[in-house]
């Protein structure tokens, strides 16, 4: 196995100002499953082909193990990589598929089958490895998919958005059997996708890019305790993170009614009269009239075990995002009421207004 480092790589395609991945600095430890997650355009698939070799790279390089790849061609860095849409060769078997890079690279017919029938056994494939794609279920193609990369012994798997085309109950299963299969081969991996649940559930750390550049590399649980900054703090998480502006005062920060309080040296390290306050809807409490901030409530959806209000605060724009609680399941507010929530003590985020940055620990 080997580790994966990019050091200060950067890709700027033919015509464009900006760099679709700027001056990127991660390293993925030997054995570890690491998540690039983003919006589109946040350059996370651009910076994983640059790590396979289908991207060149414009400045700084691309290391795996003590070896410089920045100028490796592909087939030459021992990757292995799973694609959105699978790749599979439709004319061929399942086994065919599996040892297909074998056959190429002249492995002995014997090996090649061994090799895909133990990955076969791994993926519970084996009944159908003499079954041509097309008579597969979109998450057993997928998994055929993983056995072609895992025959191969590489040093490090790639994975683009693998589980994109499958159902969203399939993709809670696959997801599961994906993480535990890499733990179990110990494989280096980095995997790309948009969705943050699939990022916060599998990998071991978690990098989250926009527009190219690196805003924050954590563990799931860090990431979602203390977010470095509001896009961070926005986009991990589901439902999101309330943000919102509000003025600060000399014993805290401004909740609606309430005025809840913040450490001073907090609020020493800026300069201004207001901060944007984050809280997750989980953390915000049912309070008595004028002890918080006041929503209407739009929307009221039951999940079962939990429930979630989305309603609008005083004040609020129309372009503004609903404002989302976590609420007792069992007795909901009603679309139309008034409610009046404040965060739970410890549990509220503080953000510079113009930067965006996190204030405090």
């Amino acid at each position: 196995m080997a580790t994966v480092t990019f050091d200060n790589a950067s890709r700027v395609y033919p015509g464009q100002e900006r760099p679709a991945v700027d001056n990127l600095n991660i390293e993925v430890g030997d054995s570890e499953f690491l998540v690039l997650v983003g919006p589109s355009g946040s350059g996370k698939s651009t910076a994983l082909r640059m790590l396979a070799g289908l991207e060149e790279i414009d400045a700084g390089r691309i290391l795996i193990g003590d070896r410089d790849v920045t100028d490796v061609p592909p087939k030459d860095r021992d990757i292995a990589m799973v694609f959105q849409n699978y790749a599979l060769y439709p004319h061929m078997t399942v086994a065919d598929n599996m040892g297909f890079a074998l056959k190429i690279a002249g492995t002995p017919k014997a090996e090649i089958r061994k090799r895909v029938e133990d990955a076969a056994a791994i993926l519970d494939l084996s009944e159908y490895l003499d079954r041509k794609p097309k008579a597969l279920s979109g998450g057993q193609r997928q998994r055929v998919a993983m056995g072609r990369a895992i025959v191969r012994s590489p040093q490090v798997f790639l994975m683009d958005e693998p589980l994109s085309n499958l159902d969203a109950k399939l993709r809670v299963a696959t997801r599961t059997q994906i993480a535990s299969l890499q733990r179990r081969l110990g494989v280096t991996t980095v995997y790309v996708t948009h969705d943050q649940t699939e990022a916060m559930t599998m990998g071991d750390r978690v990098a989250v890019l926009d527009h190219g550049v690196l805003q924050q590399l954590d563990s799931p649980r860090r990431m979602y305790d203390h977010p470095n900054n509001v896009f961070v703090a926005g986009f991990i998480g589901s439902p999101a993170m309330n943000l919102f502006d509000t003025k600060l005062t000399d014993r805290g920060v401004e909740f609606g009614g309430a005025v809840v309080p913040v450490d001073r040296s907090t609020l020493s390290e800026t300069n201004e009269t207001s901060v944007t306050v984050g809280v997750r809807p989980e953390d915000l409490e049912l309070v008595s009239d004028d002890q918080g901030i006041a929503i209407e409530v739009d929307l009221v959806e039951e999940l079962g075990a939990d429930a979630f209000i989305y309603g609008r605060r005083e004040g609020a724009e129309e372009t503004d995002k609903p404002f989302i609680a976590r609420v007792d399941a069992r007795r909901p507010p009603v679309k139309g009421e008034t409610v009046y929530f404040r965060p739970a003590e410890g549990h509220i985020h503080l953000f510079d207004a113009k930067t965006g940055q996190r204030l405090g620990d």
